[in-house]
């Protein structure tokens, strides 16, 4: 019988349903996530060491992706009772950068027949036949995907760099910005550029108390959501233009 060929979906796309095993029940992707951000990752195998420090760490940061309205979904092509047993042997005899009885409480997916897998791109022939690639999706609460990372099976993922980039976007989700490179919450962020050279010009000639621009294509103005403790402004200027003493 002739394999059903699958195209990698690609960001602003919906991401494809499903109906599958986990470790949690059925899942129904995306009715059972609806109004929620997704962080939706493969790993090649359980019981591999890579993967093992990678669900410890998802598993340790569950609660921080929660506050943010966020759900981890794992998989892999494996069955339902190896990922128990590999996840009962992560609670009762892994201990890694001072985490120890990590329970992991997201659902695990059982891919056996590679169909979620197939849907999702995460079987890539060049690396592996019957493994997935370290994939990532962040999807959003309309179920659709707004960002894809995909890692090498020898090298593990940053969590924190993760967590960073769904800020990002909810951010830019919410609050219609965008953020400069190595951004970190409650750092400065980025006016969208204006869409004529007219308004332009105006948004340089008032720039003050709101934002400050670098030149006419380059703005940046106060994280809308900044925490109390966050970094001076990231160009080291307030609205004012001086340094910045802590405004």
């Amino acid at each position: 019988m002739e394999e059903k060929a699958y195209s990698l979906p690609l960001i602003g796309e919906k991401a494809p349903s499903f109906t599958a095993e986990s470790t949690q029940g059925i899942i129904h992707f995306p009715e059972d996530y609806k109004g929620k951000w997704v962080i939706f990752f493969s790993h090649p195998a359980d019981f591999t060491p890579v993967c093992t420090t990678e669900f410890m760490t998802f598993a340790s940061m569950q609660t921080e992706f929660k506050k943010l309205n966020t759900e981890l979904l794992g998989l892999s092509i494996d069955s339902t009772f190896s990922h128990i047993a590999w996840l009962r042997t992560i609670k009762e005899k892994i201990v890694y950068k001072g985490m120890k009885n990590v329970e992991v409480t997201f659902p695990v997916i059982s891919d056996l027949t590679m169909e979620v897998s197939r849907k999702f791109g995460m079987l890539q022939p060049g690396a592996s036949n019957t493994q997935a690639v370290r994939a990532v999706f962040i999807i959003d609460p309309k179920a659709v995907i707004r960002a894809i990372l995909f890692y090498p099976m020898e090298n593990g993922r940053n969590m924190d760099e993760i967590k960073r980039l769904l800020i990002a976007m909810q951010h830019s989700e919410q609050y219609k910005i965008a953020t400069p490179a190595n951004w970190q919450p409650g750092e400065d962020v980025i006016v969208p550029p204006p869409g004529s050279c007219g308004s332009a010009k105006d948004r340089v000639e008032k720039a003050g108390q709101d934002y400050v621009c670098l030149d006419w294509f380059l703005c940046l103005k106060k994280c809308p959501h900044q925490p109390a403790d966050s970094k001076e402004n990231s160009y080291g200027q307030n609205r004012k233009g001086q340094k910045s003493k802590g405004d």
